[in-house]
């Protein structure tokens, strides 16, 4: 009895350490090291150079303030598109924090654009708070104060909207979406914010 139980746990013991170490470890490695050298660009998290330097991803979005910028959705994600924190607000339709930030939210846009219809994404939270992405209707709503913010033509900012849209995928995947960060980064070197 004592023998057989000591040949159990041996035979345990040893399928533990020999899983971990082929998919804790072998296989995670294999599978890094595949993704290294197959998708190297989307293994590194899509990060974006300017000048030698990290200044963001295209898969994580980020905050932009000054009225010159677009806007990103807004994050729940810690202070903000915090990576480490990654999460929605989780509120149900009827809580009153949620009816409350959306309504402050939704004056706020209001007074920049009176009588214009608000997109739901500039209000509301994206699932996992680390949204990139806006609408294009969402980037419409917000040309004409870039385009007063930086002294250029509400058609200039329009053209570079609709140069940084991305369709459906394969036509009918997904929505058609405008990566803040990029078209930001367009905006920059087509009409830089004066200082």
């Amino acid at each position: 009895m004592l023998t057989s139980i000591r040949k159990l746990l041996t035979t345990a013991i040893i399928y533990t350490v020999a899983t971990t170490l082929l998919l804790g470890v072998a296989y995670p490695l294999a599978v890094t090291a595949l993704a290294q050298l197959l998708f190297r660009d989307k293994a590194d998290g899509q990060l974006i150079q300017q000048n030698g330097q990290v200044i963001g991803s295209r898969i994580i979005g980020q905050s932009f303030a000054a009225p010159g910028y677009f806007h990103g959705r807004p994050s729940a994600a810690g202070n903000g598109y915090d990576a480490a924190n990654s999460g929605g607000t989780n509120l149900a339709t009827t809580n009153s924090a949620l009816i409350t930030r959306v309504q402050q939210a939704t004056a706020a846009l209001q007074a920049e654009n009176p009588g214009t219809p608000i997109p739901a994404d500039l209000v509301t939270t994206s699932a996992s708070g680390l949204d990139p992405d806006i609408t294009p209707a969402a980037a419409a709503f917000e040309a004409s104060r870039v385009a007063r913010e930086r002294g250029i033509s509400l058609a200039v900012v329009q053209a570079l909207i609709a140069a940084h849209t991305t369709p459906r995928q394969f036509g009918l995947l997904g929505e058609p979406r405008v990566n803040v960060l990029e078209l930001n980064l367009a905006l920059d070197s087509t009409a830089p914010l004066k200082k």
